[in-house]
C-alpha cells in the first residue's frame, strides 16, 4: 500500500474565492450566509443561503467557455486551478496517462437545467442551445478538468447527495494507495442556489429561514450553500521525490449504507462509517483530536451524529472537538465535504479548530465539545471528516499530520 498525501488545495465558496480567504473566515468565525440574490427570490419562502458573492463569470471565462460551463463547472475549474497550481504538477507523458479525476456533485448543472426549463415551459421557446446536455451533465466538471490539464487516467463523477465529494475523495484515495494512479485530482462542486433548486428543498421542510445553528437547542434547519473544493492527492514518495509541499496525509476512508430510510439518518450507519475510517487508517479512537461534523443544523441529523460519535469514541468523546463549518458557509450539498476538508487541513497544519458559530443554547442530546462560536488553538495529530447523505449513504475520511 502506498502512502497518500495532499499537495494542492483550492476552493471558491461563500466564505472566499480561495483557500487563504476561506480559512481566514473560518478562523474569525465569519458567516458567509446572507440574503439570496437570484431571480424570483420573492417567490421563495427560504430567502437566505451561502451564496458565492463578488463573482462574475465574465471576468474569469470567455463567452465560448460560458456556453459550455455551468456555474458548478466554473467553480470546479477555478478551485482546480488553485489546487493544481499549488501542487506544481504538470501532467505529461506517463504521469498524464496514469493520473485521474474523481469529483462529486449531487445536482450537476442544475442552474443550466433551471434556466432551460424556464425557456421551454415558461417562455415557450422551442429551441435550446446545442450544448445544453454537455453543460448540465453531472460529469461535465470532471471532463473539463481532465481536458484542461491533460489528465488521461481513471476519471468519473460520484453522485451520492450530500456525501458525494467525500465518496469521490475516498475513491481517489484508494486509487493512489493501491498504486493504480500516482496522482488524483479530487473533491466536489455544487451550485444549487437557483429558483428550482431552492424550491425543491423547500418542499422537504428542513430549511431554516433565519440561519444555520448546528447542535444548538434552538436550531431549526439547514441553509443551502454553493461552491467547490478541489485537492491533489499524490503518492507520498512521488511528492517527496519532486520536493513538493505536503499539506496533510490522507490515511483512511470508509463508506456505509444505512439501508433504512430515504431521509432519516441512522446512528448505526454513521457509526459504522466512522469505525471503518479508523480501521482503514489503523488509528485508535484516542488519536483523533477533531471531527469536522456533517452538522446540518436539523434536529434529526445533529442529535443522531452526536450519538454516533459517543458510541464510537466512548469516554474519549468528551475530549474530542467537533464542529460544523456549515454554520458559516452553508450546506453545499455534493460539494460540502470538499469545502469542509479545508477545516481539517487548517486544524492539522495551523493548529486552529474552526468553530460552530450561531451556537446559542446547549442541547442535552448534543452534549459534546462543539467549539462554540470562536475558533480554538489546539494541536491535533489526526482528524475525521463526516458526510451523511439522504438515502442513508455515508462517507468518512481520516486525515493526519505528516
Amino acid at each position: 500500500m502506498k502512502r497518500v498525501v495532499i499537495t494542492g488545495a483550492g476552493t471558491i465558496n461563500a466564505l472566499g474565492h480561495d483557500v487563504a480567504t476561506t480559512c481566514a473566515a473560518m478562523r474569525e468565525g465569519r458567516s458567509g450566509i446572507g440574503p439570496l440574490d437570484i431571480r424570483d427570490a420573492d417567490r421563495l419562502s427560504i430567502r437566505i443561503g451561502g451564496q458565492v458573492t463578488g463573482y462574475e463569470a465574465e471576468a474569469r471565462f470567455n463567452r465560448q467557455q460560458i456556453a459550455l460551463y455551468d456555474r458548478y463547472t466554473q467553480f470546479t475549474l477555478l478551485a482546480a486551478a488553485e489546487a493544481i497550481g499549488q501542487s506544481g504538477l504538470s501532467f505529461e507523458g506517463e504521469l498524464a496517462a496514469r493520473s485521474g479525476v474523481v469529483l462529486g456533485t449531487s445536482g450537476g448543472g442544475l442552474t443550466t437545467q433551471d434556466e432551460n426549463y424556464r425557456a421551454v415551459y415558461e417562455e415557450g421557446k422551442n429551441r435550446v442551445h446545442p450544448f445544453i446536455v454537455p453543460k448540465l451533465m453531472n460529469n461535465a466538471a470532471c471532463s473539463h478538468v481532465s481536458m484542461q490539464y491533460n489528465i488521461k487516467g481513471p476519471s468519473f463523477t460520484v453522485a451520492s447527495a450530500c456525501a458525494s465529494s467525500n465518496h469521490a475523495m475516498g475513491q481517489a484515495f484508494w486509487f493512489v494507495r493501491s498504486g493504480m494512479a500516482p496522482v488524483m485530482v479530487t473533491g466536489g462542486s455544487e451550485s444549487m442556489l437557483c429558483f428550482g433548486g431552492i424550491k425543491a428543498w423547500e418542499g422537504l421542510r428542513v430549511m431554516s429561514k433565519d440561519g444555520c445553528r448546528p447542535f444548538s437547542a434552538n436550531r431549526n434547519g439547514m441553509v443551502q450553500g454553493e461552491g467547490a473544493g478541489i485537492f491533489v492527492f499524490e503518492e507520498y514518495e512521488h511528492a517527496r521525490a519532486r520536493g513538493a509541499e505536503i499539506l496533510a496525509e490522507v490515511v483512511g476512508a470508509a463508506m456505509s449504507s444505512d439501508a433504512a430510510d430515504i431521509v432519516m439518518p441512522s446512528k448505526q450507519g454513521a457509526a459504522r462509517a466512522m469505525r471503518g475510517a479508523l480501521a482503514d487508517a489503523g488509528l485508535a479512537p484516542e488519536t483523533i483530536g477533531y471531527i469536522n461534523a456533517h452538522g446540518t443544523g436539523t434536529a434529526a441529523n445533529d442529535k443522531t451524529e452526536c450519538s454516533a460519535v459517543a458510541d464510537v469514541f466512548g469516554a474519549h468523546a468528551d475530549r474530542l472537538m467537533i464542529s460544523s463549518t456549515k454554520s458559516m458557509h452553508g450546506h453545499a450539498i455534493g460539494g460540502t465535504g470538499a469545502i469542509e476538508a479545508l477545516a481539517c487541513l487548517m486544524a492539522l497544519r495551523e493548529g486552529v479548530i474552526a468553530p460552530t458559530i450561531n451556537y446559542d443554547e446547549p442541547d442535552p442530546e448534543c452534549a459534546l465539545d462543539v467549539v462554540p462560536n470562536e475558533a480554538r488553538e489546539a494541536r491535533v495529530e489526526a482528524v475525521l471528516s463526516n458526510a451523511f447523505a439522504f438515502g442513508g449513504l455515508n462517507a468518512v475520511l481520516a486525515f493526519a499530520r505528516v
